[in-house]
């Protein structure tokens, strides 16, 4: 899952360089439109771009409403956002809802919840999130990993590249979030960090 980042494109075209991160079928399998300070409107314009140009399915970062609005595939929400239990009565079936898991208590608290997966982390530092948390490194993922329900996808966030993604893989990671992997960097090539990713991950 490649996750929007404005600062890292600095001034690129957003639905380009997604169009180039997913491009060839060897890149991203999943994008995830997060722009935390926009105008919902903002946020809406650049959901229904990505879903009329991209092959994969766009969710939004925190705003259920947006991603309906912008004909998403769903939404990924955090502890603070409204309780993923509670809105998914209301929500078309198939409509997807991630939600983030960065301690045993919070796994804790939405161990029962519909999700549809988890995303664990912060895996490795960050730059990306200010309110990440202490890196919990492979052992720590995979101990957060087990207390999700059975056979629900757990995906690995936070300071991810092809030199250390192996490590999750490994720990039972059933893919990654990235942003600085793909979009930071001076090669400025999505599709070529994408590839990087995946096959580093298999």
């Amino acid at each position: 899952m490649v996750i929007t980042d404005a600062a890292l494109l600095k001034g690129r075209s957003v639905v380009d360089a997604c169009r180039r991160a997913v491009a060839g079928g060897a890149g991203a399998t999943m994008v995830q439109v997060r722009m935390k300070d926009a105008p919902p409107r903002d946020t809406l314009a650049l959901a229904r771009a990505l879903v009329g140009a991209l092959s994969v399915p766009v969710i939004v970062n925190d705003r259920v409403d947006v991603a309906l609005a912008a004909g998403a595939a769903g939404a990924h929400l955090g502890q603070d956002d409204p309780p993923l239990d509670r809105l998914r009565p209301h929500l078309p079936h198939g409509f997807v809802l991630g939600i983030s898991v960065g301690s045993p208590a919070e796994a804790a608290r939405v161990g029962a919840w519909p999700a549809d997966y988890w995303s664990v982390g912060p895996c490795f530092a960050t730059g990306n999130k200010a309110d990440a948390g202490t890196p919990l490194g492979p052992e720590g993922f995979a101990a957060l990993a087990r207390l999700a329900p059975a056979g629900l996808p757990v995906i690995a966030i936070g300071g991810i590249t092809p030199a250390n993604v192996g490590a999750l893989a490994k720990a039972g990671a059933a893919g990654v979030a990235v942003i600085g992997a793909v979009w930071g960097g001076e090669a400025n090539d999505p599709a070529a960090a994408t590839r990087a990713l995946r096959a580093a991950f298999a």
